[in-house]
Parts: C-alpha cells; sequence; structure tokens
C-alpha cells in the first residue's frame, strides 16, 4: 500500500468518516459527557478524574480543543465532527513516541477494546516494533476479568466471553495484565479502558478514543496520557484504517 501524504490521508479520513462528519450523533457524544462530568465511572476509562471535572461544558470545551466536535452548547442533537487534521496532528505525536520505543528497543503491550475495528490497527504496529527490536509483551496465561477471559490474538490483548470477542470500556483487563507482569511495559498503545488504566497506573500510554470517549483527551489534557488520537473507532470497513496505519508506521520511521 503507498503510504499517503498529510493532505491525502486528511481526505481519506473525510471520505471513510474515520473524521469529519462522523456518524456518533451529537446527543450521544454530550449524553456521554454529561456521565462522566456526573462521576460515572464507566466514562472514566480506567482514569482517576476525582472531582476536576464536574462541569459538562469544561468537558465539552476540552473536546472541542482535542477532538474537534462542535464548541457550541446549544448545538444538542444532529450531526457531530472530528477534525481530520487534528487526527493527522495525533498520530505525528503517536510516531514520535513509537520512535522512541524503537530507538530504546522499548517494551510495548497493545490492547484493543475494539477488536472489530482497531485490532488490525493495533497488531500492525506490533510487528512494525518487533522488527525494530522492540520486545512485544506476551501475556501471561489464563487471566480473568469482569466474567471472561483476557487473551491475546496477533500480539493483542482482547477480552473474549463466551467464546466470542467483546467491545469493552472496562479498565479490568488491562489490571489483570499488569497485576500478573513481573516487567511492567514501557508503553502501551490501546484505546478504551485499556489505554485510560493503563496511564493512571503511571505508563506512557498511547490511545485511539471516538468523539464520545471523553476521558482520553481529558487524560492528555492532564499529562496522564500521552497521546489521545482521535477517530471513529468502527467504521463499515476495518480496511479503512490501513492508510491511516501506514501513515503512522512511515512517521514512526518503522517502514
Amino acid at each position: 500500500m503507498p503510504i499517503p501524504s498529510r493532505a491525502a490521508l486528511v481526505e481519506h479520513l473525510v471520505r471513510t468518516r474515520i473524521a469529519g462528519d462522523v456518524a456518533t450523533p451529537r446527543d450521544n457524544n454530550l449524553s456521554h459527557y454529561r456521565k462522566l462530568a456526573n462521576g460515572d465511572r464507566h466514562y472514566w476509562l480506567g482514569l482517576e478524574l476525582g472531582d476536576r471535572w464536574t462541569d459538562e461544558q469544561d468537558v465539552l470545551a476540552v473536546m472541542a480543543e482535542r477532538c474537534g466536535v462542535n464548541d457550541d452548547p446549544a448545538h444538542r442533537a444532529g450531526q457531530d465532527t472530528i477534525d481530520p487534521e487534528l487526527t493527522v496532528d495525533a498520530l505525528d505525536r503517536a510516531a514520535a513516541r513509537l520512535r522512541k520505543a524503537a530507538a530504546g528497543k522499548q517494551r510495548v503491550l497493545f490492547a484493543t477494546g475494539h477488536p472489530g475495528a482497531l485490532l488490525d490497527v493495533h497488531s500492525r504496529t506490533a510487528a512494525a516494533l518487533r522488527g525494530a527490536g522492540c520486545d512485544i509483551v506476551r501475556i501471561p496465561g489464563g487471566l480473568t476479568a469482569d466474567e471472561g477471559y483476557v487473551v491475546q490474538f496477533a500480539d493483542v490483548a482482547v477480552f473474549e466471553r463466551g467464546a466470542t470477542l467483546w467491545h469493552t470500556h472496562s479498565p479490568e483487563p488491562m489490571n489483570a495484565i499488569l497485576d500478573r507482569l513481573d516487567v511492567q511495559p514501557d508503553l502501551v498503545v490501546a484505546d478504551h479502558g485499556w489505554a485510560g488504566r493503563a496511564g493512571q497506573r503511571g505508563i506512557d500510554s498511547i490511545g485511539y478514543a471516538d468523539c464520545n470517549d471523553p476521558a482520553l483527551f481529558i487524560g492528555e489534557a492532564e499529562g496522564t496520557m500521552q497521546v489521545t488520537i482521535p477517530l471513529d473507532d468502527h467504521v463499515l470497513d476495518p480496511r479503512f484504517y490501513e492508510p491511516m496505519t501506514e501513515y503512522l508506521l512511515d512517521a514512526a520511521g518503522l517502514l
């Protein structure tokens, strides 16, 4: 696959609705911002936000700045957006951290709560870092969390229950991994509660996040997350993420 230029990637993100006019509706975004502000820990994605974000409008302001949602509090329903320029900016920041990992041959853990969409993004990144000499974490066997199992496919930790890989926002699978590792990772690349909990536990963490998942953006604003990459985290075809992954790996010097 040819490596896209920045302009070509921006066009691709908008065309495939990874960014631009995304499928996640405005009312869903605002509902999640409100629940985070009201202290619903499900929406904290493994971070400890205390009483610092109790105003829904403060959450909206962060999301407008770091994700590119509409900043008008009177816009309550209909279309919402992710700024593709912010997506690429975040990919560039993530690439710088991946380059550092490769230079230091660091120990890196990959995990996803969105296996139906982002598994290949993480797996491809893991393979590139392994090729650069990094130690890709192999998780211990027999891990359980949330009445299911924490397993690993193609170097990526996932949550499994009933012979099915599950979409999960929970931080508990990440807790299960980190509690059993003898040596902690230098870097985690993940999403949802997997990324948030790693950052909360003091590990450098890169996370992909949708516009209805404000916690990871707040985590980057506060310095708990290294990088949060805004994107629709489950578009129609997982292959739509391939140009984005190629751009990331090229920017990191991994191709």
